[in-house]
C-alpha cells in the first residue's frame, strides 16, 4: 500500500462526542457531557463537524480507549481540526486525555507527563501531538518555573521502546534524493544516551572524572576524563545505556525487519567509542546470531553493522528499501535527513513501539510550527501541513484495531491514510508541498495551495466518500 506500512499497528478509542478527559494532576476524570467548556481541551467544540451536504456514515465502534496527548502552538490547532473533522464524526471512541501543552506541564511540575506515560502503559495505544521542548528563550516566554525536559524523551525512557520513522510516499512530491524509490525506515533507540545524560559547566582548574561504585556504595573504579586548566573551563557530560535496553532495541528492530521483509543495518562509531559503541555492535550480533540469523536467511534478508559515516554515504547512494537501526541521537538526526530526502519533513510517520510489540505511541514527527502559530494568533491565514498529525491518529488507531481485532476500525484507518495521500495527489495541498512540487515562486501563488482548514476539509471529503462505500455494509458499525 503506497500510503503507509504500519497499518497493522495503531491505537484507537473514540466515541461519538464523549472524550474521557483525565486531569492527571488532581487525579480526576471528566467526560465532555459534564465538563464545562472551560475545562475541555481547547480544541474541543460542542458538536462534531460534518458538512450538511455529506450523507450520513455509520460510526465505527471502538471497544477500548486510546490515550490522547495534546500538544502546543500550531500543532495543537491542527490536532483539534483533525479530531473534529476526521475522527469524531466517524468513530464512537473514548479517549483518555492529557494536556501536555507547556503551560500545563509547568503547572504540574511535569507530573502530567509521568502520569501520561503510565496511562500509555495501561491502555497500550496512544496518539500524541507535537510539543515544545523549552530552551532558555521559551523559559522566559512562558515564565516557566524551570527548563523542563523533552516530553518525548521522558515518554521514550519510561516506555523503553523503539521509534520507527518512515516516509509517507506521495507520487507527485519530488524527492531530493531521486534514487530513493523504496522507503527507508529509521529505527531510533528511544532510551538513554544524550536524552538521559547529565551535563555540567566546569570551572577553570577543575578535573572531571567518572567514578564507579559497587552495590555497597564503595568506590570500584575511577576514570579520569579531563583536567580543565587555569586558562578556562568548559563543559562535560555523562551518559549511559543498559544492556537490557540495547537487547530489547535489537529485538524490536529484527522483528520489525522480518515483518516488513527488509534487510537491516546498525550504525555506530565503534572505532572511536571502543567500549560504548562496541557494546552495541556485540549485543546486536549476539541477538542476531542466536535468534534471527536463520529467520533472515530463510527470507533472503541480511543484517550488517556499519560505521555511521559509511552508512550515511551508502544510504544516499542506495534505492532505499531497508531498516536502519540508529542510536538515540543518530536516529534523531537521520530521521529528519531521510524525511527531507523523500520530499518533506511533513511527510513522515513516527511510532514508538515497545519490545514485545504490545504498546504503541504514535506521534507527529515535526515541531509545533511556531511561525504559523504566530500568524494564527493574529487572525491571519495559515497553510500548515497536517499529514504527519493525521498519520499519528491513523497509526495509533491502527494499533488499537490490531489489539482489539476490530476489522471495521482497520478499514477506517486504511481509508483515512489513503484519503490523505490521494488528496495531495489530486492537487490539493498545503503551501510547503506546493513549493516542493512547483518551486518557490510558482508554489507560493495562492491558487497552488489550500489553507490549513481547507486541506483537512478536502481530506474529510475523500474519507467520507471512501467510508460511505467501504463501511456502509460492515456488521461492526
Amino acid at each position: 500500500m503506497r500510503c503507509g506500512a504500519f497499518i497493522a499497528a495503531v491505537p484507537s478509542s473514540l466515541h461519538s462526542w464523549r472524550s474521557s478527559c483525565i486531569r492527571s494532576a488532581v487525579g480526576r476524570s471528566h467526560r465532555d457531557a459534564t465538563t464545562p467548556p472551560s475545562r475541555r481541551p481547547p480544541h474541543m467544540s460542542a458538536a462534531t463537524s460534518t458538512p450538511s451536504h455529506m450523507p450520513r456514515v455509520p460510526k465505527v465502534r471502538v471497544q477500548n480507549p486510546v490515550v490522547e496527548l495534546d500538544g502546543d502552538e500550531q500543532a495543537r490547532v491542527i490536532w483539534g481540526l483533525i479530531k473534529r473533522k476526521l475522527i469524531e464524526p466517524y468513530l464512537e471512541l473514548e479517549t483518555v486525555y492529557f494536556d501536555l501543552g507547556l503551560p500545563e506541564r509547568d503547572r504540574t511540575d511535569d507530573q502530567i507527563t509521568l502520569d501520561a506515560a503510565k496511562a500509555v502503559i495501561k491502555y497500550k495505544a496512544a496518539v500524541k501531538a507535537a510539543t515544545i521542548t523549552p530552551d532558555e528563550a521559551r523559559v522566559e516566554e512562558f515564565h516557566l518555573k524551570r527548563m523542563y525536559p523533552s516530553p518525548n524523551g521522558t515518554l521514550r525512557n519510561i516506555l523503553n521502546g523503539t521509534v520507527f520513522r518512515e516516509p509517507i510516499l506521495v507520487s507527485n512530491v519530488p524527492r531530493l534524493v531521486p534514487g530513493w524509490q523504496k522507503p527507508i525506515v529509521i529505527a531510533r533507540h528511544g532510551f538513554g544516551d544524550q536524552y538521559k545524560a547529565q551535563d555540567v559547566e566546569v570551572p577553570a582548574g577543575h578535573t572531571v572524572e567518572l567514578v564507579l561504585r559497587d552495590a555497597q556504595g564503595q568506590e570500584a573504579r575511577r576514570v579520569p576524563v579531563h583536567h580543565f586548566g587555569a586558562n578556562g573551563g568548559g563543559v562535560a557530560m555523562g551518559m549511559f545505556n543498559t544492556d537490557e535496553s540495547i537487547r530489547n532495541f535489537a529485538k524490536s528492530c529484527f522483528e520489525f525487519a522480518l515483518r516488513r521483509q527488509l534487510p537491516m543495518y546498525l550504525s555506530t562509531k565503534n572505532t572511536i567509542l571502543k567500549v560504548y559503541d562496541n557494546r552495541w555492535r556485540s549485543l546486536f550480533q549476539q541477538v542476531y546470531d542466536t535468534e534471527y540469523q536463520d529467520k533472515f536467511a530463510q527470507r533472503k534478508l541480511w543484517y550488517e553493522h556499519r560505521l555511521i559515516d559509511d552508512m550515511v554515504a551508502q544510504a544516499l547512494k542506495s534505492s532505499g528499501g531497508f531498516l536502519w537501526a540508529c542510536k538515540n541521537y543518530d536516529g534523531d538526526v537521520q530521521s529528519d535527513i531521510v524525511a527531507q530526502g523523500y520530499g518533506s519533513l511533513g511527510l513522515m510517520s513516527s511510532v514508538l513501539l515497545t519490545p514485545d510489540g504490545s504498546t504503541l505511541l504514535a506521534e507527529a514527527a515535526h515541531g509545533t510550527v511556531t511561525r504559523h502559530y504566530r500568524l494564527h494568533q493574529r487572525g491571519e491565514e495559515t497553510s500548515t501541513n497536517s499529514v504527519a498529525s493525521i498519520f499519528a491518529w491513523s497509526r495509533g488507531l491502527g494499533h488499537r484495531a490490531l489489539l482489539d481485532g476490530n476489522e471495521a476500525l482497520r478499514e477506517y484507518v486504511r481509508a483515512l491514510e489513503a484519503a490523505c495521500v490521494e488528496t495531495i495527489e489530486a492537487g490539493k495541498m498545503t503551501k510547503d508541498l506546493a513549493i516542493a512540487i512547483h518551486g518557490t515562486q510558482e508554489g507560493s501563488k495562492r491558487e497552488r495551495y489550500v489553507n490549513t482548514e481547507e486541506f483537512v476539509d478536502a481530506v474529510q471529503q475523500q474519507l467520507h466518500d471512501k467510508l460511505a462505500r467501504a463501511l456502509g455494509s460492515s456488521p461492526n458499525l
